[in-house]
């Protein structure tokens, strides 16, 4: 039996990257301490702002990130994998606008994958206010599939959630776990969270980790909490609430095996094209 302690870092990031690290450093050593083997941060996990500016300026090259090299030492000094969430990353070559690069790292600090979100959350919100992510961000252009020593981990960062190709094709590269690290609106967070998160799990017979973000932000943003672990049945294994804080998690992860042979859905796809009718009016 293949099991995997995981833990879901909730956090309430703000526009103070040392204060930010400072919390995680203390998340991830109360899950280190509980026996956590891989652990989660959210979308933004180091720095969030609602201001494109101060996102802009807390950006950094990738290898001179201060955010991910205080990440490399956490996962080195607790011999855990770490999932950097997303941090905002200057481009190479340099570019006006920047990426949300999810990043993780294995058990020695060493980057085993990177991942750019390819789905910018361009979308008027229901109180009328707008976000348009892709002024700022790069969009990605690859799927992301991890090899780990528990099995092929997919990654992906929160609104992708929406997207459920991008599931469907790590999944059937053979990922039996896929990860959501979010920074979820509080308004469509209440709608449309677990569904969607309930969905990808048996769409496509694996595990669905959602680490997120909570709380007030600056430039009165607030985003849904509520980290999520789903089994590839689609039953919800833990939940956490709408307050910082961790969620452990130990995945049976042969059950993704089991899923799929029973529901062997992933091997059913078939291609197909839309065909239009138009009926003549009388």
């Amino acid at each position: 039996m293949a099991m995997l302690r995981i833990a879901c870092v909730q956090l309430c990031p703000g526009n103070d990257m040392d204060a930010n690290l400072r919390a995680i450093r203390a998340r991830v050593d109360e899950a280190a301490a509980a026996g956590a083997q891989l652990v989660m941060l959210p979308e933004f996990a180091a720095f969030l702002d609602r201001s494109g500016r101060a996102m802009a300026q807390a950006a950094a090259g990738m290898h001179a990130h201060p955010a991910l090299r205080a990440l490399q030492d956490c996962a080195r000094e607790h011999a855990v994998w770490l999932l950097a969430g997303s941090l905002t990353v200057r481009l190479d070559p340099p570019s006006e606008k920047l990426a949300n690069r999810g990043i993780l790292l294995d058990d020695a600090g060493r980057i085993a994958a990177q991942y750019d979100k390819v789905h910018l959350f361009d979308a008027r919100l229901p109180d009328g206010r707008e976000i348009a992510e892709s002024r700022a961000y790069q969009a990605g252009a690859h799927a992301a599939l991890a090899e780990t020593p528990w099995g092929p981990v997919g990654l992906s960062i929160c609104y992708d959630l929406r997207f459920p190709a991008l599931y469907r094709a790590l999944a059937q590269a053979g990922a039996v776990l896929l990860c959501v690290p979010s920074a979820f609106a509080l308004e469509t967070g209440g709608a449309h969270w677990h569904a969607l998160l309930r969905a990808r799990a048996i769409e496509n017979g694996c595990y669905v980790a959602a680490a997120a973000t909570c709380g007030e932000h600056p430039g009165r943003w607030h985003t849904y909490g509520h980290s999520l672990v789903v089994d590839p049945w689609g039953a919800v294994a833990a939940e956490a609430g709408d307050a910082p804080g961790i969620l452990l998690c130990d995945l049976d992860l042969d059950a993704a095996a089991r899923t799929r042979a029973c529901l062997p859905s992933l091997a059913h796809d078939r291609p197909f094209q839309v065909r239009r009718f138009s009926f003549p009016t009388p």
